[in-house]
C-alpha cells in the first residue's frame, strides 16, 4: 500500500513522514519542492513536486493508495481531481475549524468524490514562538488579550494521527476536531514558558493596534486576522477535546511538555 505524504517537508508533513515510518509502513513516497535538500529518511521514496503546481504531480499519485493532503487552498480543487483520477482511495486533510478560513480545503476534497478524513486543528503550539524574541532580549511579552483562552495543540499530535488514520484505514466521512488537553490563556502559556525557562517573564497587555503592529513584524498580513481571532476568544474560549487520546491511546501533549522539549526557542 503506497502513501503519499504531500508538503513533505514542511511543519506537520515532515512529522508525518516520521510517524508512519513508526508505525511501520514500507511504502512511504514524500512529495517535496527540493529534494536535495529535504534530508529524508532511508527508505522513503522522494518525489520533486509542489501542491501550488498541479502538473508536478501525476508522477507522484502514480500508485498511490492513500494521500495526506496538505493545506494550500488555491490548487485544491485541482489537486484533488488529479487524485481522484489517478485512483487515489483515501485522503486525509488537514484543514482547519469547520466554517473558517480553511473549510476551502475540506470542500475542495469532498467535491473531488475520493473517500476522505478530515482533520481539524486549532492553534499551533508552536504560534508561541511569535514571543521567543521578546522573551529572549527583554525578559517580557507585550501581547493583547492575555485572557484570550483555547487549547493549543502540538504539531506531533496532529502528525502522529495523521498517520494512524493512514495506516490503519477506515474513518472515511468522519470530521476531527483536534485540541490539546487542556485550556490556557495566553497569560498562562507564558507562565509556562517562564517554568520551563526557570525564570520570571512579565506579561505586559498592549491594546489592540499596537499588538497588530508588533505581531505584523513576525506575522506580516496575517497579525490582524490573528489579533482579532484572539479577540474573540475572550468572548467564546475554545474547550479541549479528547479525539487525539481516543484516536491514539495516549494523552495528548501539554502544552507544559511541549515547552520544556521547546525551550531554546526562548533562551
Amino acid at each position: 500500500m503506497k502513501i503519499l505524504v504531500t508538503g513533505a517537508t514542511g511543519s506537520v508533513g515532515r512529522l508525518v513522514v516520521d510517524e508512519l515510518l513508526a508505525l511501520g509502513a514500507t511504502d512511504v513516497r514524500a512529495l517535496t519542492n527540493n529534494p536535495v535538500k529535504a534530508a529524508l529518511p532511508d527508505g522513503v521514496e522522494v518525489v520533486e513536486g509542489y501542491l501550488g503546481r498541479p502538473e508536478t504531480l501525476p508522477a507522484a499519485l502514480d500508485g498511490v493508495e492513500r494521500m495526506y493532503l496538505a493545506p494550500l487552498i488555491r490548487t485544491v480543487h485541482e489537486v484533488c481531481r488529479l487524485a481522484a483520477a489517478a485512483g487515489v482511495r483515501h485522503i486525509v486533510d488537514m484543514a482547519g475549524m469547520k466554517g473558517d478560513h480553511w473549510q476551502a480545503i475540506e470542500d475542495g476534497v469532498e467535491a473531488c468524490g475520493v473517500p476522505w478524513t478530515h482533520l481539524e486543528p486549532g492553534e499551533f503550539m508552536p504560534n508561541a514562538d511569535i514571543w521567543a524574541g521578546q522573551i529572549a532580549s527583554t525578559g517580557m511579552v507585550r501581547d493583547c488579550y492575555g485572557d484570550a483562552t483555547n487549547a493549543p495543540i502540538a504539531l506531533e499530535d496532529i502528525a502522529a494521527v495523521a498517520a494512524r488514520i493512514l495506516v490503519d484505514g477506515g474513518h472515511h466521512g468522519r470530521s476531527y476536531e483536534l485540541t490539546g488537553p487542556e485550556s490556557l490563556s495566553r497569560r498562562e502559556r507564558v507562565r509556562l514558558i517562564a517554568e520551563a525557562l526557570g525564570r520570571e517573564i512579565t506579561y505586559v497587555e498592549l491594546p489592540r493596534d499596537q499588538a497588530i503592529e508588533q505581531l505584523a513584524l513576525v506575522m506580516g498580513e496575517y497579525a490582524e486576522w490573528y489579533v482579532d481571532g484572539q479577540a474573540q476568544l475572550l468572548e467564546h474560549p475554545q474547550r479541549p477535546v479528547p479525539t487525539v487520546a481516543e484516536l491514539l491511546g495516549r494523552p495528548a501533549t501539554t502544552f507544559a511538555e511541549w515547552a520544556r522539549r521547546h525551550v531554546d526557542s526562548f533562551r
